[in-house]
């Protein structure tokens, strides 16, 4: 994905990293892969902010993929709160070590990940 922006996957990987079980952990927030792909939309859609009724049009862009993400990764999975979507409580060291320890983290939150990078790539064609 991060050909579409001037930054490298290195860049976006570092830009999404407190979203990890949410924010910062604070589980009862949205999914940290959702949050990922809306800075993603934003950036995708950056334009010079001096031309205003470029920006207002690149804005509206990113808003309308935005919500049809959402949309779509809510009638998938069910929610975007990350508690919801693991049923683990990440603010607890213990449980958040426990659900990296048994792999469980791969199946939920990289298919979570990989799901909504297919519906980015979707968005492109669109």
């Amino acid at each position: 994905m991060w050909e579409a922006t001037e930054l490298g996957p290195e860049d976006l990987t570092w830009a999404a990293t407190n979203f990890f079980g949410g924010i910062a952990g604070q589980q009862s927030g949205v999914c940290g892969a959702v949050s990922s792909a809306a800075v993603y939309l934003g950036l995708r859609h950056c334009v010079p902010l001096a031309n205003k009724e470029l920006a207002d049009r690149a804005r509206q862009a990113s808003r309308e993929q935005c919500a049809r993400l959402v949309h779509d990764f809510t009638q998938q999975n069910g929610s975007i709160i990350c508690s919801s979507l693991t049923g683990v409580a990440f603010s607890d060291p213990v449980a958040r070590q426990r659900f990296r320890d048994s792999g469980e983290w791969q199946r939920k939150c990289g298919g979570y990940v990989r799901s909504l990078i297919k519906m980015l790539y979707d968005l492109e064609g669109k």
